[in-house]
């Protein structure tokens, strides 16, 4: 009996049995297992499974409104260019228009102004002629007074002629 108790004498039934004993414990813990452990690691799985899922297709909407985003922005980048092109045009003809009306109105008012001159210059030479026929008469009444007065010889002639000059400048002064 000793014999069968060594470990490296083993008897040729003992692996018959030991093959069946170790059958039985894996078929039990099997049977465990199922019964405690199966439907928890299932679950587990179920759940990793759907998550993953889950994130996929999370990922793949993210990824579409981002396509969609981004198409949106081109569209709205291509109608603020336009826009701003637009608007551009509009202050280039508004300028163009405010250029020209500035330029009609100074045209409009030189001219205004130069004829308001050139009226100006014809009233001034009408008043200028008015006062030099008036000096003319004047001066000729008092010439003609002189000559009635006194008989002209060259050095009365040259007299005279000074007064009337001294007598202008006198006149010139009080107006």
């Amino acid at each position: 009996m000793l014999k069968n108790l060594v470990l490296g004498e083993a008897a040729p039934s003992t692996t018959l049995g030991t093959i069946i004993v170790v059958t039985g414990a894996f078929l039990i813990l099997m049977l465990l297992i199922k019964k405690f452990a199966w439907g928890a690691i299932t679950d587990v799985l179920k759940q990793r499974e759907d998550k993953i899922a889950n994130d996929l297709d999370s990922a793949e909407q993210s990824r579409l409104s981002a396509a969609q985003m981004e198409k949106e922005r081109q569209q709205k980048l291509l109608a603020s260019k336009s826009e701003a092109a637009e608007i551009i045009k509009d202050a280039k003809d508004s300028g163009e228009e405010n250029r020209k009306k500035a330029l009609a109105e100074t045209t409009e008012e030189v001219t205004r102004l130069k004829e308001k001159a050139v009226s100006d210059i014809a009233q001034e030479h009408d008043k200028a002629m008015a006062a030099v026929k008036e000096d003319v008469a004047a001066l000729s009444i008092q010439i003609a007074g002189k000559i009635l007065n006194k008989e002209l010889t060259t050095e009365a002639h040259e007299s005279l002629i000074d007064s009337y000059i001294d007598g202008l400048g006198k006149i010139d002064e009080t107006r």
